[in-house]
């Protein structure tokens, strides 16, 4: 009996991963196929198992036949984690260092990217309204799960989460309790419409789509992790590009700007946020 040569069955393996991408992207115009090889497997693996099938060529075979399969791989390809407030250092710097600049502006855009079920773009609204700037501010929160947008839209969570939600605002610095700014019924809560007025949600790409707006401040966090390198750098980018100048850009604990293309167009402010030069 022959055995396989392990070095085939890896580049088979590559080739259907290639192809499973330009289907994706030829197919449904979004593209994963600079997304990290390592995240990509990993999530591919889990849609394996979900579709029952074994191979990437008899998962492209199914999302090119079956209209359902798409909606559901693209929930397994972008699993939403988000948490409010999650990561309090980065919103206490936020609140600390970088809002006593924003309130010199007369109005303020913020471009929250990647921005999952909502979660992040709400912590940014919250905090903007005890700091008194929500009223002139106007916050996009963009993300590429038409699924997760629906969600985010309606600023409905369980209310399992608000231990952790509260917990969590305490710890950014602020001054009031979370429960001004919701209402809580029936296992619920309802972010106030104060907050929801002032976000707008919209499906926008980091690998395809363009700069659509100019903002004073950009929150993308733990997205940039999921990129190859030229990815990374197109979506850095796309926020320099977009940032005015002296805005301000937050990026997630495992992310920097440090060795890439947009590294000089920066200054540090703290380990989790840069002030465009």
């Amino acid at each position: 009996m022959i055995e396989a040569d392990p070095k085939e069955d890896v580049a088979e393996d590559d080739i259907e991963l290639h192809l499973l991408l330009d289907a994706i992207y030829l197919k449904f115009h979004y593209d994963f196929r600079r997304y990290s090889r390592t995240s990509l497997r990993r999530r591919l693996a889990s849609a394996l198992a979900t579709f029952h099938v074994k191979t990437l060529s008899q998962l492209q075979d199914r999302l090119l036949h079956d209209e359902a399969t798409f909606p559901e791989l693209m929930r397994l390809l972008t699993v939403p984690v988000s948490d409010l407030f999650r990561d309090a250092a980065f919103f206490r710097t936020l609140r600390r260092e970088i809002v006593p600049v924003l309130r010199t502006y007369p109005s303020l855009r913020v471009w929250v990217a990647g921005c999952s079920t909502g979660e992040e773009a709400y912590s940014h609204a919250i905090l903007l309204a005890e700091e008194g700037l929500l009223e002139k501010t106007l916050i996009y929160a963009t993300d590429i799960n038409a699924e997760s947008l629906r969600t985010a839209e309606t600023g409905v969570y369980p209310t399992q989460n608000l231990q952790r939600f509260t917990e969590n605002h305490r710890q950014s610095g602020a001054s009031v309790p979370l429960s001004d700014h919701y209402t809580a019924a029936y296992g619920s809560i309802v972010f106030h419409r104060n907050l929801r007025e002032r976000i707008v949600f919209s499906d926008h790409s980091l690998a395809t789509d363009g700069v659509f707006a100019e903002v004073q401040v950009v929150s993308c966090r733990n997205v940039l992790i999921y990129f190859e390198r030229p990815l990374q750098n197109r979506a850095l980018g796309l926020f320099t590009e977009s940032l005015c100048r002296r805005g301000f850009l937050g990026l997630g604990v495992q992310e920097t700007l440090r060795f890439s293309d947009h590294e000089h167009a920066f200054e540090e402010v703290s380990e989790r946020w840069y002030q465009r030069c």
